[in-house]
C-alpha cells in the first residue's frame, strides 16, 4: 500500500527525517513509536503532503503510485487521510458543510458521479450515531469549543465518511476518554479497507487495536532491529 524509499525531510534549514525506507503492506495496522522529537509526525505530514515540509530526496509510493510531487489535496482524494494531532479550528465552517464538501469530492473523484443529498445525510446519520455524536455538533464550525476526545470522534466521523484507503492517526489516544478510546478501536477494526498507521506511546492503546507491525523512529531515522 505504501512504501517509501530513501525519503529525506528538511523545514526550513533543518533536516528533520534522514534516508527513511518503510513498507506497509494493503490492511495492516502498524504502529510507529518513538521518543518526543524523532520525527514521528513528521513522516505523517509528509506521507499527506504538507508543503511546510520539503521532501529533499527520496520517493513516496503509494498504490502503485509515485506521489512524491503531488499535492495534499491529490492525496487525499487519491486515499490518504490524516487524523492530526494539533488540528486547526476553523470559526465559520460548519461540520456538516466540511464533510458534504470531503463526502462529495471523494465520490466524484472515485466514481466520477455527484453524490446525493439523500445518500449523504443517511449516511452522515447512521455513522453519527454509531459514534454517539450529538446532532447540533454537525452545525458548530469546525474544532471551535470542541473537547479533545469530542474533536477526536469528529475525527472518526470524517475519516468513515471518506473511507480512505490509508489512514494516519496521530496520537489519536491524546486527550482520549475511555469511550472515545473504545471508538477508535472499534473504527480500526471495522475499517476492513482501510490500512493504519497510528503513532502512539500508550501500550495499552497499542494492544486494543491489535497491531501487526511496529516500526520506530530515532532521531529522524529507521531504526533497524
Amino acid at each position: 500500500m505504501l512504501e517509501i524509499k530513501n525519503l529525506s525531510v528538511s523545514m526550513g534549514d533543518k533536516q528533520l527525517l534522514q534516508d527513511i525506507n518503510l513498507n506497509i503492506k494493503r490492511g495492516a495496522r502498524v504502529l510507529l513509536r518513538g521518543h518526543n522529537g524523532s520525527g514521528k509526525s513528521t513522516l505523517a505530514h509528509a506521507i499527506s503532503g504538507n508543503p511546510e515540509y520539503k521532501i529533499d530526496s527520496g520517493k513516496i509510493i503509494f498504490d502503485g503510485h509515485d506521489i512524491t510531487d503531488e499535492n495534499a489535496t491529490t492525496r487525499a482524494l487519491m486515499g490518504i487521510f490524516l487524523g492530526a494531532q494539533h488540528v486547526p479550528e476553523i470559526p465559520g465552517l460548519t461540520v456538516i458543510s466540511l464533510l458534504k464538501h470531503s463526502a462529495a469530492a471523494h465520490t466524484h473523484f472515485n466514481t466520477g458521479r455527484d453524490l446525493s443529498m439523500a445518500e449523504f445525510l443517511e449516511k452522515l446519520e447512521r455513522l453519527r450515531e454509531s459514534l454517539n455524536i450529538p446532532r447540533e455538533w454537525l452545525n458548530r464550525s469546525v474544532n471551535v469549543g470542541f473537547s479533545g476526545g469530542e474533536r477526536k470522534r469528529l475525527m472518526l466521523l470524517q475519516l468513515r465518511m471518506t473511507e480512505p484507503k490509508f489512514a494516519i492517526l496521530d496520537e489519536p489516544d491524546s486527550g482520549a476518554d475511555a469511550d472515545t478510546l473504545g471508538l477508535i478501536a472499534d473504527t480500526i477494526s471495522q475499517q476492513h479497507n482501510t490500512t493504519f498507521l497510528i503513532i502512539s506511546h500508550q501500550k495499552q492503546f497499542a494492544d486494543m487495536i491489535k497491531i501487526t507491525d511496529i516500526s520506530t523512529l530515532s532521531n529522524g531515522q529507521i531504526v533497524i532491529k
